[in-house]
């Protein structure tokens, strides 16, 4: 039996990267400076679509860096208890585990500051990774935060390079953070570095205008970023839904409508979802009936995701999401 093969039958998906504690005011709308008080929430949009794929019953693990301290300790465990294998993570017992401090504007978009001098995320060596574990994905997820300073850059493009010889689908969602970067173009050079080694690239609006340079959210724009060797492209335009773009067929899928507080991971329960199911079936991606089907289904868990604040807390069950599609 390979080292990480599962009796139940299921594929692992891996997720590479960050996970960190966000600072959220107990109060919506106001400044940080303005904020009474903060809820500590654990993030990290890898981290969080580890999370998502295993509350919906998929098999994942993550791949990143925590500090040896309480806070990395608890990150850990909430990983641990929420179902995710933990053969991937490392402690640093010289650097801390990251902070951000995230402000919740009155429509319930995010502001961030972040607390990374270093923290022990960006200090993930080539040579400290789990390559069994890596080499056992079937999918292998990751953003572009990793990128930003040596050694974690490194190690990210050592562990997509084990993935992709080991025959995983790599799936990229830039998740861009503009605070964290020494500037936008550096950001915007970084994260289309490694564009073309993806097979599945998830993106929002305000990432597709970034990346391209146009304020035009439309077919044309995001077939600038299309390459040959995709298997799919998707544009996620919140309230709006989403868009697909694969070789042979292109199409929206409607959002669901609900009552939204907090838009923080909702993209990443998006990916979840889309990851849980691809990594049993990458037929679905040939197939545009199945393929939106399934946006459906992540479409509504990215919108149950929003009903309620923080991330992990808010990551729906697969029951969750197909009674809100019944529903509808």
């Amino acid at each position: 039996m390979a080292p990480y093969e599962d009796v139940s039958g299921k594929s692992l998906i891996v997720s590479f990267g960050e996970m960190l504690i966000d600072f959220v005011p107990t109060v919506s709308g106001v400044s940080l400076a303005e904020a009474p008080g903060f809820l500590k929430a654990p993030g990290g949009a890898p981290a969080n679509v580890a999370i998502a794929v295993a509350r919906l019953g998929g098999k994942a693990s993550f791949v990143g860096k925590l500090g040896d301290d309480e806070f990395g300790h608890m990150l850990a465990n909430i990983l641990k208890q929420n179902g995710v294998s933990d053969d991937g993570i490392l402690f640093d017992q010289g650097a801390r585990t990251a902070l951000a401090f995230v402000t919740l504007r009155a429509d319930g978009e995010r502001e961030f500051m972040f607390y990374r001098n270093p923290s022990a995320d960006m200090l993930l060596k080539p040579e400290e990774l789990n390559l069994d574990l890596i080499r056992s994905a079937k999918v292998f997820h990751y953003g572009s935060i990793s990128l930003i300073v040596e050694p974690c850059r490194s190690a990210h493009l050592k562990a997509m390079e084990v993935a992709k010889q080991s025959g995983a689908l790599l799936s990229y969602d830039p998740n861009l953070r503009l605070p964290l970067w020494p500037s936008a173009d550096e950001a915007r050079k970084q994260i289309l570095s490694i564009w073309d080694k993806a097979d599945i690239i998830k993106v929002s609006d305000v990432e597709l205008e970034f990346l391209t340079g146009s304020d035009k959210i439309d077919d044309e724009t995001a077939m600038k970023l299309w390459r040959p060797n995709f298997k799919l492209l998707l544009v996620t335009l919140g309230e709006k839904g989403s868009r697909y773009y694969t070789k042979n067929f292109h199409g929206a899928v409607d959002a669901f409508h609900v009552n939204t507080v907090d838009t923080t991971g909702a993209g990443d329960s998006f990916v979840g979802a889309l990851l849980c199911k691809i990594v049993n079936d990458p037929t679905i991606l040939e197939n545009e009936s199945k393929l939106r089907e399934l946006l459906k289904f992540a479409n509504a868990c990215g919108a149950i995701t929003t009903t309620k604040k923080g991330a992990i807390p808010a990551l729906p069950t697969e029951a969750d999401a197909l009674s809100l599609i019944n529903g509808a």
